[in-house]
């Protein structure tokens, strides 16, 4: 293979730095000359189909591919290079590869650029002193914007050290520390989520690249990139499988759109712009959602038994024949007897089809049992013969009558407005207060005038998919896990059910009042109770110092959890201060002001009801900010807590900790994750008193 470097046999401590950066910063140049060629040939190309349909098809396929190419100046397209030792041998040995975001050949085909997914790049991640993988060195390069400014190198083949980092100075770092790695991790951020595709690490690598059929699960603390790693494993998977990937669709399901538009950029800068994306509402609603259960009612809707209580309702719509076939044919009349219609629907019943295909199958073993009568009558019968008799008037009316229609949005709605049938379905599954719980008092006049819940929507899919079978993606991501409800979670389970998952989230985060506490559990539900488990406990964006305050709640919220490390040490910054009540808000505007004069992106992080007041605040200061509905697009963003989860703000203002405790059930997880938002500064102003776990963490600060 040629190499793809082109910048010389490999680093040399004692070379020129200057000359050294010149060699990449030449190199990145002619990549970026490369790349726009390719893309100029990609849209020189004409879509020529057989027909116009295919034209179309041609035409969306090439737009796709061009898009993937396009240059963004201000991501460099290389961040790393590994020189293959030569004295090992083997396939690469001697060569050289840039391992950038995409793939870049030149105009002869040598590649110039390597896919951080292809095979060969994997040791840019994985290599250590202990472990080569066959490399010579590996280096790292820093950028600002699109620029290159800095490189170190790593040696694996030092008598002395090997692994030690040499930094562009020429200098060596301490220990095998890469600066560069630790730069970018800690690098400002505004608006949405970036990719972590130059800084992967080795546990984040195995779920990466974790096989397209295997369903893994990831419990992951604060910081430690789980949401990241769930994408990237979503542009491995197409890379590796595309056909496959491609043929049945990918989705990325999360909790809201606000945290979908945080993360929409990540896909596409890695070159793969075709993914769905959907919060679990947006997914589910086939109806208009615009209530809100109460809390009690969301928890019995969203229990796995409402599964057995719908599909009770939904079969005892069958009822025996009210009397036998007669089916005139020309001069002669067909008679199927009321036993038979019996038999052959209980048979049907019998063999666990769902509801719309036996209903469909009950009309052809009618037709088949008359075409029997009729062969052994000695008339010719054919494939038209048994299709004319199945859409007869009199076979129609005994399928109705027996094997009724359904639609799962009037079946939910009978459900829950008719008191008899909801008797009748969760005898033994639902106790009376709580059939009264999830019941209408005042039934809508019909389905078109009822105010349906999230909780209602999911009833809704899975009446749905009682009756017609879902159709399956290949593979489905769903972050924030921990926060959906067993039905939640079958449905999700419908969408992969021949396909594989990428499960996110942390126990400790779970929110709602049906939020799991075993992910064996949640997966069970999801269908996917053999999925490979790990578990994240290396924090790398949130310091230590934060990290350590907020996990002083973990024994009362997730007993079971161990606390997670952070490999950052930031002293200052995390910041604990009391104010009186009537200065609270003036408190906030001046955090704010002054948190606005660092770089990077600020939240203010508050109780939904004390929006109103800091915005007023905010905007009397002439403050600028924007209240959170949707994208990220102002440098400081007032956050209602409740849609603050997934989300992460270089600085976070935390107001009134006791007041977010307080205002649900589990205020202490929705405290934890506002805790936990924030990759340089922590700031929380309170009056009232810290939850009694923060007292000790006060202290500390």
């Amino acid at each position: 293979m040629p190499s793809a470097s082109g910048t010389g046999p490999g680093p040399d401590p004692a070379a020129d730095p200057d000359s050294v950066l010149a060699a990449e910063r030449a190199h990145l140049t002619a990549a970026r000359e490369f790349l726009r060629l390719m893309r100029e040939d990609v849209l020189s190309l004409r879509a020529l189909g057989g027909d116009p349909v295919s034209e179309e098809y041609l035409k969306a396929a090439l737009y796709h591919r061009a898009a993937a190419l396009t240059d963004l100046p201000d991501t460099p397209l290389f961040f790393g290079r590994l020189d293959y030792d030569r004295a090992q041998g083997g396939e690469f040995g001697g060569e050289q590869f840039h391992i950038g975001r995409r793939h870049v050949h030149d105009p002869d085909g040598h590649p110039v650029v390597i896919d951080w997914r292809a095979p060969v790049s994997r040791p840019f991640y994985r290599a250590s002193p202990a472990e080569p993988m066959g490399l010579a060195h590996r280096r790292r390069f820093g950028f600002s914007g699109g620029e290159l400014t800095a490189f170190e190198d790593e040696d694996f083949t030092g008598p002395a050290a090997p692994g030690a980092v040499v930094s562009s100075t020429g200098a060596p770092s301490t220990g095998a520390v890469s600066q560069i790695l630790l730069n970018e991790i800690e690098r400002p951020r505004s608006g949405p989520m970036r990719d972590i595709v130059s800084t992967i690490q080795p546990d984040q690598d195995d779920i990466v690249r974790a096989d397209s059929d295997q369903t893994v699960c990831v419990q992951g603390a604060p910081g430690t990139g789980k949401t990241a790693v769930g994408l990237h494993r979503v542009a491995y998977l197409l890379y590796a499988y595309r056909e496959r990937m491609s043929r049945g669709g990918v989705l990325v399901v999360g909790p809201n759109r606000a945290f979908l538009s945080y993360i929409g950029n990540v896909l596409p800068a890695l070159g793969e712009l075709d993914v769905a994306q959907s919060s679990v509402t947006d997914l589910l609603a086939s109806v208009p959602v615009r209530a809100a259960d109460e809390p009690a009612a969301a928890r019995i809707k969203g229990e796995a038994r409402m599964a057995e209580v719908l599909r009770r309702a939904l079969w005892e719509r069958l009822a025996g024949p009210a009397e036998a076939l007669v089916l005139a044919r020309g001069s002669r009349r067909w008679r199927v007897g009321s036993w038979q219609l019996a038999e052959l629907a209980a048979e049907l019943r019998e063999r666990g089809v769902r509801y719309g295909t036996g209903r469909e199958m009950l009309s052809h073993r009618i037709a088949h049992v008359v075409l029997s009568m009729m062969e052994e009558a000695g008339e010719s019968c054919d494939d038209r013969t048994h299709e004319a008799v199945r859409r007869t008037r009199p076979v129609r009316a005994v399928v109705d009558q027996m094997w009724p229609k359904a639609d799962p949005v009037r079946l939910v709605f009978s459900l829950l407005s008719d008191p008899e049938l909801l008797a009748r379905a969760g005898d033994g599954l639902l106790d009376a207060a709580e059939q009264d719980a999830i019941r209408w008092p005042v039934p809508p006049r019909g389905p078109g005038s009822a105010r349906w819940s999230p909780a209602d929507a999911v009833l809704i899919d899975e009446a749905r998919d009682l009756i017609e079978r879902t159709p399956s993606l290949s593979h489905v991501v769903v972050d924030e896990a921990q926060d959906l409800s067993a039905m939640e979670c079958r449905a999700i389970g419908r969408r992969c059910a021949t396909g594989s998952a990428t499960v996110l989230g942390d126990i400790a985060q779970g929110t709602t009042a049906w939020a799991t506490a075993s992910w064996q559990e949640l997966l069970f539900h999801l269908g996917k109770p053999a999925a490979w488990r790990r578990e994240l406990t290396a924090g790398y964006r949130v310091p230590r110092q934060i990290l350590d305050f907020a996990s002083q709640l973990l024994p009362l919220i997730a007993p079971g959890l161990e606390p997670a490390s952070s490999v950052r040490q930031e002293p200052g910054s995390l910041a604990v201060t009391a104010v009186p009540a009537a200065r609270l808000p003036a408190a906030v505007v001046q955090a704010g002001a002054l948190a606005l004069s660092q770089p990077g992106s600020v939240a203010v992080i508050a109780a939904d009801d004390q929006i109103g007041v800091l915005r007023a605040a905010l905007s009397a200061a002439e403050v600028p900010h924007e209240v959170l509905d949707g994208g990220i697009t102002a440098q400081l963003t007032l956050v209602p807590v409740t849609l603050a989860k997934g989300l992460e703000f270089d600085q976070v203002i935390v107001v009134e900790p006791g007041r977010i405790a307080a205002a649900e059930a589990r205020g202490l997880h929705r405290l934890y994750v506002a805790l936990t938002r924030a990759v340089s500064r922590l700031t929380v102003l309170h009056s009232a008193p810290l939850p009694e776990p923060l007292l000790a963490g006060r202290a500390a600060a």
